[in-house]
């Protein structure tokens, strides 16, 4: 095998060619970036937390594809990851999300000790999330804790504590990550009874619809408290209301359990993400 060919398995391995994963990773990250540097954060620890992510994206996506490679040839959306086709080796995986992970706990070294100690159970997390489907009912709320470590560690490393509105945050990622994960999970509900893998689609099963949209809700009401407790103004709650309404539109979507539609979205939570952003940065240039 040449070696552009190993390098574009690599590059299927990590995602890098499908970016949505790392910009849901990124978009709350970036939040508590903004929010804990009070709009004006420091440049160098929104380098080390975009790199990080990437990064740390990019490795989980080879763990899901180690764990989950008896189960995905079985699924014709990925019969054809390197590494269940067999075109990559198991263990090269680990040993790639391993090296990734080492290069992003380099990264952070520069910071602060608490932020260190942060980084061991964020690692865990993205570590052991791909094996949550085979026991957790709802696999997409670990996944929300895991996707949404990056804010307790923003906090930390800016602030040098990690304040209750970061937790706060956090919390609110968990119920978008249910909301967007299970849009998702309804693309491969017929799959994932096959083979017995758990997922929030599955486990809210004919209110699956009207689970997504209570997420969508309870994750604005979250996120105006957040706006509250740090005394936001205007552009920030013109942000969530644009959130809301993406959410509505993500309802015309899924109403209808349709696949495509369904993957589009779960694909269209970019714009959420970007929205609630847009609405922090906007808050504090303008205040």
């Amino acid at each position: 095998m040449s070696l552009s060919e190993r390098l574009s398995l690599y590059l299927q391995l990590t995602r890098l060619n499908r970016p949505i994963g790392i910009l849901l990773l990124l978009w709350p990250t970036l939040w508590a970036v903004w929010i804990a540097g009070a709009g004006h954060p420091a440049w160098h620890i929104v380098l080390i937390f975009v790199l990080g992510t990437v990064l740390m994206r990019s490795a989980g996506c080879a763990i899901n594809d180690y764990a989950d490679r008896d189960f995905d040839k079985h699924v014709q959306r990925t019969r054809e990851r390197p590494v269940t086709s067999g075109r990559i080796a198991p263990r090269e995986a680990v040993w790639l999300a391993a090296s990734l992970a080492v290069i992003a706990f380099v990264l952070i070294l520069p910071l602060n000790n608490l932020t260190l100690l942060l980084s061991f159970p964020a690692v865990f997390l993205a570590a052991s999330y791909p094996f949550t489907k085979r026991f957790l009912s709802i696999p997409q709320a670990y996944l929300g804790i895991a996707f949404g470590f990056g804010i307790p560690m923003a906090f930390a490393a800016t602030l040098g504590s990690v304040p209750s509105v970061a937790w706060l945050l956090l919390v609110a990622n968990v119920f978008w990550a249910i909301a967007y994960d299970t849009e998702y999970a309804m693309v491969d509900r017929d799959d994932d009874i096959h083979l017995g893998i758990h997922s929030a689609a599955l486990w809210f099963g004919k209110y699956d619809v009207a689970a997504v949209m209570t997420c969508y809700v309870i994750t604005v009401i979250l996120l105006a408290m957040v706006g509250l407790m740090i005394g936001a103004g205007i552009f920030y709650f013109i942000g969530l209301i644009l959130a809301e309404g993406i959410a509505l539109y993500h309802y015309r979507l899924i109403k209808h359990r349709q696949r495509e539609a369904c993957f589009k979205a779960f694909l269209h939570n970019n714009w959420f993400g970007a929205v609630v952003f847009a609405g922090i940065v906007g808050d504090y240039l303008f205040r």
